[in-house]
């Protein structure tokens, strides 16, 4: 998804011959296809190329996957939509952690509502199982229509047993305990500090929905690249996502529908893409996330903090982990993490964590 936007239409016109669609939303790629695939891979990665070549290569084949990926999906959808008659589509599986092609589905079928559960893929089949149990075995009723599924699902952590583990730091670590946590982060993160932010139970998923996150300010430009090199060690052409308040959201992302769980790229609003250039991606889009005061509501209460302070009603939200790293869970984890990446602070709870002797008073 991150790379396809800096590739060209150069092998589009190839992928056609790697697989075959039919009319009842199929999709089929069997023996003949795969030495196609096989031998097109070889010439267009063949290491006789220089760097900068292959690099370019790797993006055009990034374009050409998402533009087919789109395509056979689209085809599934229309299908779907002609045999159903339904405006409401549930989408399972790691596909559909495509972002892009779930808004490309909300701009191009006739589903009006979308939802992809925040731990689609394999991992989320657990989630699945729970529920035909509940139901469809204890004859349990279903949750009434209209409430919001909370990703919000990993253990609790105590007051104590996080200042206990801060404790264990002391020598290496300040710790401020403030009565209004989030208008000092929100202050914090306006002058420019980048921020591990640890809140309330771990979300489900890939993606970090605002308990196990890094925060930073979207305005500056550079900030993206500061993040990819300084923080996360990965590579620059990877963005970072926008979160906004749902109340803002059509002010600043061509998107009406919600997107609480980072499951949609919609196009950021030309007159606003200066304003947040950290979350600019380079074709004008974000893979946003809708914050609800309903799921999140001191995430919301921070957002709202720095948009009374900046007019801004959008963070820069990355997972709080290293590269290669699994997101955080736990006190000790974020702990740990803060101390081996160049994070400026670390909040967790009420408590704002600095390096050294550092102060925020």
């Amino acid at each position: 998804m991150g790379l396809a936007p800096y590739g060209t239409n150069r092998f589009v016109e190839e992928f056609y011959r790697f697989y075959e669609l039919n009319e009842e939303g199929g999709f089929v790629q069997n023996k003949k296809h795969f030495p196609l695939v096989a031998r097109f891979l070889f010439r267009a990665l063949s290491p006789s190329q220089n760097a900068d070549k292959i690099e370019q290569a790797k993006a055009d084949i990034a374009y050409a996957l998402q533009h087919h990926l789109e395509r056979i999906v689209l085809n599934a959808c229309h299908y779907l939509h002609r045999v159903t008659g339904s405006k409401n589509l549930c989408i399972a599986g790691g596909v559909g952690l495509n972002s892009v092609m779930n808004y490309k589905i909300l701009e191009e079928t006739q589903f009006e509502n979308v939802f992809v559960q925040p731990s689609a893929g394999d991992a989320g089949m657990a989630i699945g199982s729970a529920l035909f149990g509940y139901h469809n075995i204890l004859n349990q009723p279903r949750a009434a229509k209209g409430q919001i599924f909370s990703p919000y699902l990993g253990k609790e952590y105590s007051e104590d047993s996080i200042e206990a583990e801060l404790n264990k730091y002391c020598d290496r670590l300040h710790v401020e305990k403030l009565e209004n946590v989030v208008e000092t982060t929100a202050r914090l993160i306006s002058e420019g500090n980048i921020i591990g932010w640890f809140q309330g139970r771990s979300e489900i998923g890939p993606r970090a929905l605002g308990n196990r996150s890094i925060l930073a300010d979207p305005r500056r430009a550079e900030m993206k690249d500061i993040i990819n090199s300084r923080i996360k060690h990965r590579e620059a052409f990877r963005p970072f996502a926008p979160i906004v308040l749902e109340e803002q959201q059509e002010q600043y992302f061509f998107m009406r529908h919600p997107s609480y769980y980072m499951m949609f790229v919609p196009y950021i609003e030309p007159d606003k893409r200066k304003q947040i250039p950290a979350v600019t991606h380079v074709d004008g889009t974000g893979r946003l996330q809708t914050v609800s005061k309903q799921l999140n509501p001191k995430l919301h209460n921070l957002l709202t903090a720095f948009y009374d302070r900046t007019g801004v009603p959008v963070l820069l939200n990355t997972s709080f982990n290293d590269n290669g790293e699994p997101i955080i869970e736990s006190p000790s984890d974020a702990i740990r993490c803060f101390l081996n990446i160049d994070l400026d602070y670390l909040v967790i709870h009420d408590f704002i964590v600095s390096k050294r002797k550092a102060s925020v008073s």
